[in-house]
Formats: structure tokens, sequence, C-alpha cells
């Protein structure tokens, strides 16, 4: 039997990731709905495991395994951002990372991961062979799509798919826009719920009027919101994959993101690549896409080409495939 730790499916990138690789798998969850970040839980997932048998096998969708486990399992590094970004960072999350994570990288029959960038850092961190550390991927789902109807917004606009995490990089990013001047014809839109410190830099960058900070944009509506966009701006500081890289070229709508970590990896030749250190070429490609429909269409058929290249179903038969080396018998329907 194939025992899965599910709790962290939400709207969130593990949230889709996990949600989208159980589809149509049959499975039992652990029998808890506690907090996955809780010091508690390596413990809690221990002492269930402990009673797992022989022919069993667990899987982790996420960064949370458990202390010891009698029967073969797998887990997820989607990224190393709570080590490689000091303000993701913590003394505990190192300490987490450094017995718990590192211990069950070693221990597991396989690790998996979202991208060659993520294979890699967490190989040389881990100390454990590449060829144990599975790229599986990330994608856009169907709902992505062009054929559907436009966001009600009244202004055109440049959308970053975000939250207030500070390497979402949103502080340079509106400073970027002020400085470009686009202020007089097109408006920012971000997602999340605003913060005072998000809501002072943009006073303090003069674009009150113009910059969107949407609070949180329902699932159902994303694809909308993307698609009405004149170009999605993502200048991230770090990514393990970049989700929202992909479901805007799916849309048809041209991207603009950052040269480091996953994202050109993700992005390929399909999107303006910029230093995301750097306002001056944040701005400057944020006009530049503005300013050449050309352009703007190049990358649109790019982005159609490359999306594709990125589905879930994709990423679903890959995990399936790493545990059916283990466990031959999990049944996966379609999705």
């Amino acid at each position: 039997m194939l025992y899965v730790d599910d709790r962290r499916i939400g709207d969130h990138g593990i949230g889709q990731f996990t949600r989208q690789v159980l589809a149509g798998v049959v499975y039992r969850p652990v029998p808890f709905k506690t907090d996955p970040d809780s010091p508690l839980d390596p413990f809690r997932l221990t002492l269930f495991l402990s009673k797992l048998k022989a022919g069993d096998l667990f899987f982790s969708p996420a960064y949370n395994p458990p202390l010891s486990c009698p029967v073969p399992f797998f887990i997820t590094l989607h990224d190393l951002n709570h080590l490689d970004r000091r303000e993701n960072s913590s003394v505990l999350k190192r300490l987490y990372y450094a017995t718990i994570v590192k211990h069950a990288c070693h221990r597991a029959a396989a690790v998996l991961t979202v991208s060659l960038f993520s294979r890699r850092r967490i190989a040389e961190w881990s100390g454990i062979p590449a060829e144990k550390i599975i790229n599986v991927g990330c994608g856009a789902g169907p709902e992505f799509r062009p054929e559907v109807p436009n966001y009600p917004l009244p202004f055109p606009y440049l959308l970053c798919v975000s939250n207030r995490k500070k390497h979402k990089n949103e502080f340079r990013l509106v400073e970027a826009f002020a400085k470009s001047g686009l202020a007089k014809e097109i408006h920012l839109v971000l997602t999340g719920e605003p913060t005072e410190e998000l809501i002072e830099c943009v006073r303090r960058n003069a674009v009150t009027q113009q910059v969107n900070i949407l609070g949180h944009v329902p699932a159902q509506q994303l694809p909308s919101l993307y698609r009405t966009a004149v170009a999605m701006v993502f200048p991230s500081l770090y990514e393990g994959f970049g989700i929202p890289v992909i479901e805007a070229m799916a849309c048809g709508t041209p991207v603009v993101t950052s040269n480091t970590t996953a994202l050109p990896e993700t992005a390929g030749d399909a999107a303006l690549l910029v230093d995301p250190t750097s306002v001056d070429q944040i701005a400057s490609a944020m006009e530049r896409i503005v300013k050449d429909t050309s352009l703007r269409q190049l990358l649109r058929q790019k982005g159609f080409t490359r999306a594709a290249l990125f589905t879930w179903p994709r990423t679903a038969a890959l995990v399936h495939e790493a545990l059916t080396t283990v466990l031959p018998g999990i049944v996966r329907g379609e999705h």
C-alpha cells in the first residue's frame, strides 16, 4: 500500500504539485491534519510510519520526512530556498535541514525535485549522488489557455503573480516600474494581500494610483488575470521552478523573468531574462515589452511552445514511474 503525506495540498506551488501528482493515485493519507511545520511533526510522522509493513511505501510530496521509516520512502525537495535565501531562513530551519532532511536524503529510495537547478543544488548540499535525485518538473493545468474571458480591470496592466515574501523582489519591481515611466499609460498589478511595507514602497516611488494589489485571487480567475495582462513580470530572486512563468506562457502572455536559479531553465528562449538585482534591467525590459508589439507576439508564440513541454500529466507520470520502481502495484487513473 502507498501511504502519502498530502497535508500541503493547496493553491501555492507545493500545494499544486501535491494535488496534481496524486490525481488518480490510490493511496492512504497520513491520518492526522496537524501542522506539517510543527517541530513535533517528524516525531508524529515517525510514530505513524513505524506501523507500516513489508510491501508498503511512503511518499512525501514536500520536505516533510520522518526521522526513520521501516519501509522504502520518497521525499520531494522543490528547492533549498530555506537555506539559500537569508530572509527565508532561520537557525531552526537550518538545523532541521542539516539533521532531519539531510539524513532523510541519504536514507530515501530517491529524492524528487522539480528542476535541474534544484537537482544540482541538492546534490551539492546533501552529498548524495545526483543519480538518486529525480527531476520531475512542474506544469500548468489545461485551464491556463488563451480562450478565457478578460479579467475585469478597466485599464491595461503588467502582472506579477506573487506574495509578500522578500525573495519575490517586489520592491525592486515597484521601483523599476516607476523608473520606466510606464505609469503614464499602464498599471502594475500584483496578487497577494497588501502589507504596510509594500504600500509604503509604492508611496515612496510615487505610483500609488498606478499600482494595484489585488489580494487573494481565486484559482479559477487566474487564467483570465494572466490572459488579459500585457505581460507578466516575475523578477524573483530564487525559484526552484517558477510555475507562474509557465502558466502565463500557456495563456499566451509574454513574460519578463530572472536570469537566476531555475528561471532560465523554465523560461528557455521564450522570455526576456533580466538580472533581478538590477532595477535598470527590470525597468528596461518592462518598457521594451510594452512598447514592442512584434516582440510580444514573438514571445507569445514561443511561450505556447515552451509551455507545452511542462504539463501536470507529464510530472505525475514521472512521479508515478519513480514510485513504481519500488511498489509496482500502484494504481493510477487518468487525469
